[in-house]
């Protein structure tokens, strides 16, 4: 099959893509205890940079953010230093780098946080899972509900962490409003049992990512700035009863910002959490009129698809590029794909085995 949609070009404001291939954000757990980026994640996102556009590994914006072993951060000198080398290398490579802010919120442990609990909306553990702490496989932990007082503090971490980018050299930044980590968690009335005015109703739980959102384009212009969210998603134990009608709240109000685009994981390869039908592109673009991309067990044959429907302007694609840092040559070409990397080497630390040592198509 010929991919037309998919190697047309694109641009978000002022930035052109040379096609609508994205890489997905994956933690790759390659920055070792010191949370730096290095010569290794340099070349991993070089060899990966056929794409259009690359979007980082979630990368910690405060240490209260951290909870992944192993996972980056863009909150000290050293670490804004390391991710110079990457987005250097990118830029070289041809392709453009988008940083993606996280915090992780009640998917911590206090292991991560010299013995201090998690912070979250509210004070509700995480059910029926364990985290991969420092210390070994630990249950989820109930964490601390934030003060109403702390929340401008995290959301002046997240603005800093922009700026902390933007020294970097990121083209741009992706607010991590996904896969139940904090900003998910309080949009998500099933996490979120706030009685302030961050909780209750969808426009208050939508609060606090306006507020991020608001606080990280005062650094990059809204059309450098991008969301992700997943509203079908039961990762780290979410799903609520209403939220069809938060996400599309959600996604109704980010519309007014112009923002570089909205990154909705629409697919079902993480999981349904099966409280209604799964929210698809099309009810986005309805409420959304800027950039939409879609993620989450995409093929290239459905990716072509949801762009020839204009369902979505980009695709994208997580897993095939972990054993493809070649992925896009190869659907050019018709080239096969390689076989799938071992699971235990996805997002797990370790060196360059299972990470930059796949080998390119030959014609």
């Amino acid at each position: 099959m010929a991919f037309s949609n998919l190697f047309k070009s694109y641009s978000i404001g002022d930035m052109s893509l040379k096609n609508r291939i994205v890489l997905a954000p994956m933690t790759r757990a390659r920055a070792g205890a010191e949370r730096l980026p290095n010569a290794l994640m340099a070349t991993y996102y070089a060899q990966r940079a056929g794409c259009g556009l690359i979007i980082s590994e979630a990368t910690a914006i405060s240490p209260q953010a951290n909870g992944w072993v192993n996972s980056p951060g863009i909150y000290t000198d050293a670490m804004v230093d390391g991710w110079k080398e990457v987005v250097k290398q990118v830029h070289a490579a041809g392709s453009r780098i988008f940083l993606q802010l996280w915090h992780m919120g009640r998917a911590s442990h206090s292991s991560f946080h010299a013995g201090k609990l998690a912070v979250a909306p509210s004070a509700i553990a995480i059910q029926g899972d364990y985290i991969h702490t420092p210390i070994g496989k630990r249950p989820h932990e109930v964490p601390r509900a934030l003060e109403t007082h702390e929340i401008p503090g995290v959301v002046e971490e997240y603005r800093r962490a922009a700026a902390n980018a933007k020294l970097a050299g990121f083209d741009g930044v992706e607010v991590h409003g996904a896969n139940g980590y904090l900003i998910d968690q309080f949009l998500q009335s099933k996490s979120n049992h706030r009685t302030d005015e961050y909780g209750g109703a969808v426009a208050n739980r939508y609060r606090f990512l306006r507020d991020v959102v608001t606080a990280v384009c005062s650094v990059y212009p809204a059309n450098r700035v991008g969301v992700r969210i997943s509203p079908n998603g039961v990762f780290n134990d979410m799903g609520s009863p209403d939220y069809r009608e938060t996400f599309l709240y959600v996604a109704e109000q980010l519309d007014k910002y112009g923002l570089a685009y909205l990154h909705v994981m629409d697919g079902l390869a993480f999981g349904f959490h099966g409280l209604g039908t799964p929210m698809t592109l099309a009810e986005f673009r309805s409420v959304f009129s800027g950039t939409l991309m879609g993620n989450c067990g995409y093929t290239a044959e459905q990716a072509e698809r949801a762009i020839e429907l204009g369902d979505a302007d980009l695709i994208s694609f997580g897993r095939p590029f972990i054993s493809n840092p070649d992925l896009v040559e190869r659907w050019k070409n018709g080239w096969a794909l390689a076989p799938d990397a071992p699971v235990e080497t996805w997002y797990t630390p370790g060196g360059e085995k299972g990470y930059i040592d796949f080998p390119q198509a030959k014609p």
